[in-house]
């Protein structure tokens, strides 16, 4: 596919890292041709330097035969202009927009054809904030990621020792745990994963594992393999910027909340856009005597969510020292992120990647509904319909052990019921959530979760979610 991507920050830089290792035709355009010429030593991809609104720009970026513009600016009415011209100059089929502003949510009359003409929207703070919001809910996970209209989830956790499935075998998970079907599809042991798990494979303590399971037995899932962790009731965040403030928004109601932040004009905007019982501090998080004046000690989870990597990671650091249940930091830069993996720090989490799924679902061919990006990128869940019947699919009417998957791929679980017999969704779905054994046959409009454990398998998995062509 041949894709556009309008800035070279450090969404548009991840965007561009990811697309262009798909083997995709990737222009990058910026106004800063240093930034560029650095991606461009180190990616296969094209840039041009220029304003990215100005037609006779975007043509030099090959926009007249472009498939995809991804506007990736750091304003919003950067990225709106740019689609819109897009649209309305180029024909370009698909656009889609990064915009931080609330005011152009999905369906928006604004963003129709008639409007900007923006098919889809990605929001790296909204999307932080919701994946943040999972990790409250279920505060012994290390991630948690939905599926089929939140029916299955994928969850990582980190396996103690007095964990029911914890050093025993795969094998004897339904035995152990028979109120929760669940598939784990990949066990990470001192950060590298394990080449290849069948009934014998055992959980260890300590271990990275990774479940898919319906998301009604989650807390079952999450119990089985560690402590299923007090609720979080008590808040610190590091940090009042976008995500601090939704996050705040939509956390202040049932937990005892304070924001650290360092800007005075700030902090007033804050406290008065926020209820009266958050408490807002002007401070340095990584000030020890602020975070022990103020109790971190006490707190259940401590987030660092400032734009500083180096100061969201010493932040938690200080936090978990001084006695903080959980810590969690914001991190952009990839290499930081695989240097605290196993660290004090319990997660570290990456806006542009927490993006990415959403971008490589428009972009991967077949009827990928969702894919979601595991450790850093070096591994994804994919979730896809399957359309066409038996002759012109490679999965519809096929049982698990007839399908070829890439190695070390799974078929982790099926949703069944969202789709009428035509194809079309259904109002009043009733879904049905299948853990999938070797004999599970596979029907015509399922909605299917695969683990793969290498993007280089992606292209292989995406071919057999493609009907033939001559299906009609």
């Amino acid at each position: 596919m041949k894709i556009l991507v309008l800035g070279a920050g450090r969404v548009g830089e991840s965007v561009a890292e990811a697309l262009a290792s798909e083997r995709n035709d990737i222009t990058v355009v910026d106004t800063d041709p240093a930034r560029l010429a650095e991606l461009q030593a180190r990616l296969d991809l094209r840039t041009v330097a220029g304003n990215g609104i100005q037609p006779s720009v975007l043509r030099d970026g090959g926009i007249e035969d472009t498939d995809m513009l991804i506007a990736c600016a750091p304003l919003d009415e950067t990225n709106l202009v740019a689609c819109k011209v897009a649209h309305d100059v180029f024909g370009v089929p698909t656009t889609i927009a990064r915009l931080r502003s609330d005011e152009f949510g999905a369906g928006s009359a604004l963003l129709d054809k008639k409007g900007f003409a923006v098919d889809a929207v990605i929001c790296p703070e909204q999307s932080v904030t919701r994946y943040i919001g999972k990790l409250i809910e279920y505060p012994s996970a290390l991630q948690v990621l939905e599926f089929a209209r939140g029916c299955v989830s994928l969850v990582a956790v980190r396996a103690v020792a007095d964990g029911p499935l914890v050093r025993h075998a795969l094998a004897d998970t339904p035995a152990l745990v028979p109120g929760a079907e669940m598939r784990i599809v990949a066990i990470y042991r001192h950060n590298r994963a394990l080449a290849q798990l069948d009934g014998a494979t055992r959980i260890e303590p300590g271990d990275e594992v990774f479940v898919l399971a319906a998301t009604a037995h989650l807390r079952e899932v999450l119990g089985a393999l560690g402590k299923l962790g007090e609720p979080t009731r008590r808040l610190m965040i590091a940090g009042g910027g976008k995500v601090g403030l939704r996050l705040a928004r939509r956390s202040h109601a049932g937990h005892a909340l304070k924001i650290i932040e360092p800007s005075r004009a700030r902090c007033e905007y804050l406290a008065a856009q926020l209820p009266a019982e958050v408490l807002v501090l002007q401070g340095d998080a990584t000030d020890a005597g602020l975070l022990g004046h103020e109790n971190v000690q006490d707190m259940d989870l401590f987030l660092a969510l400032t734009g500083d990597d180096e100061n969201n990671i010493m932040a938690c650091l200080l936090a978990k020292r001084l006695g903080a249940r959980r810590v969690l930091a914001v991190i952009n830069r990839r290499a930081y992120a695989d240097l605290v993996q196993g660290t004090d720090l319990d997660i570290a989490i990456s806006p542009s990647q927490a993006v990415i799924g959403e971008l490589l679902a428009h972009v991967r061919r077949g009827d990928v509904e969702a894919v979601h990006s595991l450790r850093h990128g070096a591994a994804e869940a994919i979730e896809a319909v399957v359309r066409g019947d038996p002759r012109h699919s490679r999965l519809a009417g096929r049982r698990v052990d007839e399908i070829e998957l890439p190695a070390g791929a799974q078929i982790g679980a099926i949703v069944r019921g969202l789709h009428l017999a035509d194809g079309s969704e259904a109002e009043n779905a009733r879904p049905h959530v299948i853990i999938p054994h070797h004999d599970t046959t596979i029907l015509q409009h399922d909605h299917v979760v695969v683990f793969v454990p290498s993007k280089r398998m992606v292209r292989e998995l995406d071919k057999l979610f493609q009907v033939k062509a001559t299906f009609f």
